[in-house]
């Protein structure tokens, strides 16, 4: 893998997905604004914005499941996501264990922010976590 490549990362859910860029030179990710997802279709054209301005080199999307690695419907929705946004945009797309990335950015933001925070930057946030887990395994 070069030294330096560009990811997206994607935190999946039903009302917001979080997204994060992040550098492979780096090791690093930052938040970016989450889409919205209206009547179970993401913004893609949004997506799409952030993919031409950013041009990824990799996708990263968080795969959540059970504590028990067992899987739930989310876990079917993120799949069917990522393989959308492989087909899509023809990246390469990779699922990243995403388990307690939420709660550990409202922890984050509880110890770091004084300002109230909204679900989206928090899915924002467990997006970086996600991001840097790949980075970090890579």
């Amino acid at each position: 893998m070069p030294d330096q490549l560009t990811v997206l990362g994607f935190d999946f859910g039903t009302s917001w997905i979080g997204t994060a860029v992040g550098q492979t030179h780096t090791q690093t990710a930052s938040p970016l604004p989450a889409v919205r997802v209206t009547n179970t279709k993401p913004d893609w054209e949004v997506i799409a914005s952030l993919i031409d301005t950013w041009q990824p080199a990799r996708l990263i999307v968080g795969l959540p499941t059970t504590m028990s690695d067992e899987e739930h419907e989310l876990t079917r929705k993120a799949e069917r996501f990522a393989r959308q946004l492989q087909g899509r945009f023809q990246i390469k797309t990779e699922l990243v264990d995403e388990r307690l990335t939420t709660r550990e950015a409202w922890q984050i933001v509880e110890h770091q922010s004084h300002r109230h925070i909204d679900k989206p930057e928090i899915d924002s946030i467990a997006a970086v976590l996600i991001t840097e887990t790949w980075l970090n395994q890579h």
